[in-house]
């Protein structure tokens, strides 16, 4: 399955990945590669959470830009 998430830098330079379509699904890493990497094992385990708990594996989710 394809997931997309969202990348950031938190305020001690460690890097912040979350997948938007599965709620609380979060990882980090000290490097952008190390975060995804993290990620992946993230994404197995809160899907299989979800399933064993009989959830909605994902929720939907839309990706929009906004200029400000």
């Amino acid at each position: 399955m394809r997931f997309s998430v969202t990348l950031d830098r938190d305020e001690d330079g460690v890097w912040v990945v979350e997948c938007p379509s599965i709620p609380g699904c979060v990882s980090q890493g000290q490097t952008k590669q190390e975060a995804l990497e993290n990620i992946k094992d993230a994404i197995a385990a809160c899907l299989q959470v979800r399933a064993e708990r009989g959830m909605p594996l994902t929720v939907e989710t839309y990706q929009v830009e906004v200029v400000a």
